[in-house]
């Protein structure tokens, strides 16, 4: 450089990404095995893409985008733009376009992994997240849908997450149609505003009812001062979306006002709202062809859940819920979690929604010029694992490997024996690798991998054919204040003979 100082890159992550260390991507493994279990049980099979599509491919289906291909990371490569995928849905639909000779019909599939949405990064919201989904594509029956959501219930229960504390709430974009229909928002022409509304009411949880209202009047601007254009409705039209996205907590209060929730009538009310709700939407939607086929399809998965078990305490019809991406067709669904944590500034709030998903039965089409329906659920695998971290519910094995330490560097050799034994038997271990000179510096070291167990054999030891083992976890709790009784009965640290390192090891893991 010219003036004579080396430029060094800086050491830090892009904005709006963040790196994953040992004990995080453990815990996340460990959640999708989980998840993936329950999915395989239902007949699903696990599916890779690759993370870059072309932008033609992906398509303009973002949620607060008005430019073309806004929202994606996106480059030109010879004749093609190339984008990074936003969702595992578009690819999904992709793969099934264009294997549609080859894939059974309907096709079952699962899929982990991150996607990058290129939007403003904010606290708790980054550009790569990681997303777990689940769909089906071919099937046109209402029973698909229903039978993602029950999915989607065992899932979250296989995770940890118990009955009573999550929700997975259902409407119908047939049903929202029919309700902008009778709002005045029906045809070609009205297809922005509609876009604007829908937004809208995602953000109900968010904005609250005079935020959303905004939204769908003149516009609304944010605490940074980016103002969002709204629908343009005038409050009559306003009116009529507010009353539908209220329908459920009505007729909530209506129907278990002054009934005890366990008693044998509150169980009977709880088994019946869902039928309720849905009656009530029919009357809503008044003469719309589309709002009634959405009312009716509502009311058939309400059926063939509560056949399956899973009733209005942990499936139930809301009409809060849209979905913000714009190539949902029919149901639409989020799992959302009830229990309440503590926010950055010590107030409580619930959890809030950690999936999502619906019925796109027109994304394939546009491959293929063939109508291929098609439904499925995408869980946000860092928010539910978060939830999982705020429940204290991530019980992933996160210990750290056995450590063989180094007391000569002569006999590496020796400890290389060891600790080859020890991985042999299927324990977790390694020798330490940096400068052996300071022994305090290598307990260190251990303490700092979560080592459960340090391995030490000096050239006294050596001679007497032994091995000392250093119970870490018990020497922790003992400097915590263990009792003199603990001390006693369990000591920290126990020579054996060499020739029983493993079994030793074993035991001193186990207990």
């Amino acid at each position: 450089m010219s003036d004579g100082k080396i430029r060094r890159p800086k050491a830090e992550t892009p904005k709006g990404f963040r790196d994953y260390f040992g004990a995080a991507v453990t815990t996340r493994k460990a959640m999708l095995d989980r998840i993936a279990e329950v999915y395989h049980r239902y007949g699903f099979d696990p599916l890779e893409t690759s993370a870059v599509e072309t932008v033609e491919a992906l398509g303009k289906f973002l949620p607060d985008v008005d430019r073309p291909n806004e929202g994606v990371f996106a480059w030109k490569e010879e004749d093609d733009w190339l984008a990074l995928r936003y969702d595992l849905t578009a690819p999904l639909a992709r793969v099934a376009a264009q294997n549609r000779n080859d894939l059974p019909s309907p096709y079952r599939r699962y899929a982990m992994g991150p996607v990058w949405r290129n939007e403003k990064p904010g606290p708790g919201r980054f550009r790569q997240f990681y997303q777990c989904d689940a769909d089906t594509v071919g099937a046109s029956s209402i029973a698909a849908d229903a039978e993602i959501c029950a999915m989607l219930c065992d899932a979250l229960e296989a995770v940890g997450i118990p009955r009573g504390d999550y929700v997975v709430k259902v409407n119908n974009r047939k049903v929202l149609n029919g309700v902008m229909e009778v709002a005045g928002l029906a045809g070609d022409d009205k297809e922005a505003e509609r876009g604007i509304v829908l937004r809208a009411i995602d953000k109900m949880d968010r904005l609250g009812v005079e935020g959303v209202r905004a939204l769908l009047g003149p516009g609304r601007k944010d605490e940074s001062g980016d103002f969002a254009k709204g629908a343009g409705l005038h409050s009559e039209q306003a009116d009529v979306i507010l009353n539908f996205i209220a329908t459920r907590s009505e007729i909530e209060k209506r129907h278990f006002e002054g009934i005890d929730p366990t008693s044998d009538s509150g169980r009977t009310a709880t088994r019946n709202f869902n039928s309720v709700v849905c009656q009530y939407l029919h009357t809503l939607v008044r003469d719309s062809d589309d709002g009634k086929q959405g009312a009716d399809e509502l009311s058939q998965m309400a059926f063939l859940l509560d056949k399956q078990g899973y009733e209005a305490d942990r499936i139930q019809i809301d009409t809060s819920v849209v979905r913000g991406l714009g190539y949902y067709t029919g149901p639409v669904f989020e799992a959302e979690l009830t229990f309440e944590i503590l926010d950055d500034k010590g107030r409580k709030r619930q959890f809030g929604s950690v999936a999502g998903g619906g019925r796109y039965d027109d994304l394939v089409k546009r491959f293929t010029g063939q109508s291929v329906p098609a439904t499925g659920v995408s869980i946000g695998v860092d928010r539910l694992l978060a939830a999982l971290t705020a429940k204290g519910l991530t019980n992933a094995d996160t210990a750290g490997p056995v450590v063989v330490t180094v007391m000569d560097r002569d006999r590496m050799a020796d400890y290389m024996g060891m600790v080859g034994e020890l991985r042999s038997a299927g324990i977790r271990a390694e020798v330490y690798l940096g400068n052996p000179k300071n022994f305090g510096n290598q307990l260190k070291y251990a303490d700092n991998r979560r080592s459960p167990i340090a391995v030490i054999q000096g050239g006294d030891e050596a001679a007497r054919g032994t091995v000392i083992l250093k119970d870490l976890i018990l020497g922790a709790n003992i400097a915590e204040g263990a009792s003199l009784e603990e001390w006693k009965a369990r000591p920290a640290q126990v020579e054996v003979p060499r020739g029983e390192l493993v079994a030793a090891v074993r035991k001193m893991l186990a207990s």
